[in-house]
């Protein structure tokens, strides 16, 4: 299943903290600094996203030349950096003290460098009644010690997309809502048509979405001082839960190598039954694979006992060492006002994170005759009322990853009991 970092295939997404060893993009660096320096005759902001041409770039054009028209001193220039490439990116250019003025990152990594003080804090910059208009738990993912470092952008909430064909031919008639209940139809999912229930990696540099899990079955990953909690019966149940399934042969073997985008490539070839992701990606399986896309419907995101929802987040941030801070942040209220985080929703089927524009008509209503992706963007804004960041904000978040997933892997090839990988995960977090 996938995480709302899993805005890769349609929009470059996600979930959420995760990342892989990305290259960096010299030639482009040069160029957009180039393009600061030619351009004397007035500031130049220059902005970043994640790998949004060319399926966007007519939408970002004209939100650039709309704000340029508003502010006749200020010129954009735009810089649409591929997903594989922008970790890496910028951290040279932060690390270099050449950074682009506003930049379209997540949460998750945005953290790690907010902990170095990469950021802008936009307390000193944000009236609280801006801050306000943007949802009050969304902001709280770009915050880090109490001090916001981002602004909040576009959105995904998961939903179950699933097989109608598959599920009946396994006899199944009610549609699993919580882990638990997705465990007991897996196996009668496999016995009767051979398939598998649903496909999640345990890759450590990918999806965030087996943490998520944890968190949904009611684990705190770490305490108030930061160090591990995950040490306790709770988490000791959610790594049985998931060494049990691979142990019974209801998981593929390839989910301890494969990252996420194979749950898709599965999904797609009629190989399981159930996928776990925003309802963006239904446009990509009604465009490759048709009759997969005929037999789906949609039912509401998996959860644990604790009824929690995740959301995934997209944000923007201003590096501290802008050379204007003032044009950057006025530009970044702009690209995340009411009026273009609409627009944007609408092009790209995803959520805003500003409280009017979630509340506009067309996240509420669907005719009569409403197609499943029409339903899907109903139910997902449904969502998104209780739905929240599962995992925390760290500055190491991708250590702490790194050691639950590592040891969790240990015990599904059997290499360690489920106590022990528990204990040494623990350890490993807390002697970082």
């Amino acid at each position: 299943m996938i995480q709302l970092r899993k805005f890769k295939q349609l929009l470059a997404l996600a979930l959420l903290g995760l990342l892989t060893s990305w290259i960096v993009s010299c030639s482009t660096g040069n160029v957009s600094t180039n393009t600061k320096q030619a351009n004397s005759g007035g500031a130049t902001i220059e902005f970043w996203t994640m790998q949004l041409q060319p399926q966007f770039t007519d939408y970002f054009k004209n939100l650039i030349a709309n704000f340029e028209l508003q502010n006749p001193g200020i010129k954009i220039n735009w810089v649409d950096v591929p997903w594989a490439a922008m970790e890496n990116k910028i951290l040279t250019a932060v690390s270099a003290k050449t950074p682009p003025d506003v930049v379209n990152l997540n949460p998750g990594f945005a953290s790690q460098l907010a902990g170095r003080n990469a950021w802008l804090d936009l307390d000193a910059k944000v009236s609280n009644d801006i801050r306000s208009s943007y949802l009050p738990n969304i902001w709280k993912a770009s915050t880090l010690n109490g001090k916001s470092f981002g602004f909040p952008w576009y959105l995904t909430t998961r939903l179950t997309i699933y097989n109608t064909d598959l599920l009946k031919q396994a006899g199944i008639n009610k549609i699993p809502t919580t882990y638990a209940e997705l465990a007991q139809v897996a196996q009668q999912i496999k016995d009767k048509t051979g398939k598998y229930a649903f496909f999640l990696t345990f890759v450590p540099q990918d999806s965030g979405e087996v943490l998520e899990s944890f968190v949904q079955m009611g684990v705190t990953l770490v305490d108030a001082d930061g160090k591990a909690a995950f040490n306790s019966a709770q988490g000791k149940a959610a790594f049985q839960y998931w060494v049990d399934l691979y142990k019974k042969g209801l998981l593929p073997k390839e989910a301890l190598t494969q990252g996420h985008r194979h749950a898709i490539d599965l999904y797609q070839s009629g190989e399981t039954v159930f996928l776990a992701s925003g309802p963006e990606f239904l446009k990509t399986i009604a465009n490759n694979a048709p009759k997969i896309a005929q037999a789906s419907a949609i039912a509401p995101q998996l959860t644990g006992d604790t009824g929690k929802k995740n959301v995934a987040v997209m944000n923007i941030v201003i590096p501290r060492d802008t050379k204007q801070p003032d044009d950057a942040v006025k530009f970044a209220l702009f690209v995340t006002n009411d009026e273009n985080q609409l627009a944007f929703a609408k092009a790209a089927n995803v959520l805003p994170s500003t409280v009017k524009a979630l509340s506009d008509s067309y996240f509420k209503d669907v005719p009569a005759n409403a197609s499943t992706i029409e339903k899907a963007r109903v139910m997902s804004a449904k969502e998104l009322q209780h739905a929240e960041i599962l995992t925390p904000n760290l500055k190491d978040f991708n250590k702490l990853q790194k050691a639950i997933y590592e040891n969790l892997q240990a015990a599904m090839l059997g290499e360690k009991n489920v106590d022990k990988a528990v204990e040494d995960a623990a350890q490993e977090w807390n002697q970082r």
